[in-house]
């Protein structure tokens, strides 16, 4: 059965041809300020570990060359107070492992925010200890 209410296509009208999917678009690079803004994060969020750190690089590295780099170095210390971390937990047997935990997580603290505060300044920070994995 037919709708009897339904419009029949015109034939004078041509078909209209099928969509074909957009290409995605690139996104557009950060200005300066951004830049150093999104870098300056990068360190920052490594208060509340390397996730921060590894998303921001991650969406923001191919946008502007202040947040790749400091983003890397970011991502970089992070990874090293990981392993600090997984051998503390692995030390906690013997008692010492305790006190390096909470000195691995002041170490974390103080350089994460040391180095927001020359990144968003527009300068390169570099950790004084950082397994560079990430080149």
């Amino acid at each position: 059965m037919t709708d009897p209410n339904a419009q029949s296509p015109d034939p004078n009208i041509p078909p209209t041809p099928p969509q074909q999917p957009s290409q995605p678009v690139a996104a557009a690079p950060l200005s300066p300020e951004q830049d150093i803004q999104w870098g300056s994060f990068a360190h920052l969020g490594g208060i509340l570990g390397f996730l921060p750190a590894l998303i921001i690089w991650l969406v923001f590295k191919d946008r502007g060359s202040f947040t790749n780099t400091e983003g890397k170095e970011a991502l970089n210390f992070q990874i090293t107070l990981l392993f600090g971390y997984v051998i503390s937990y692995i030390l906690v047997f013997l008692l010492i492992g305790a006190i390096l935990v909470w000195v691995v997580w002041i170490l974390g603290v103080v350089f994460s925010i040391i180095a927001f505060l020359q990144a968003k300044d527009g300068k390169h920070y570099r950790y004084p200890f950082a397994i560079r994995l990430i080149k």
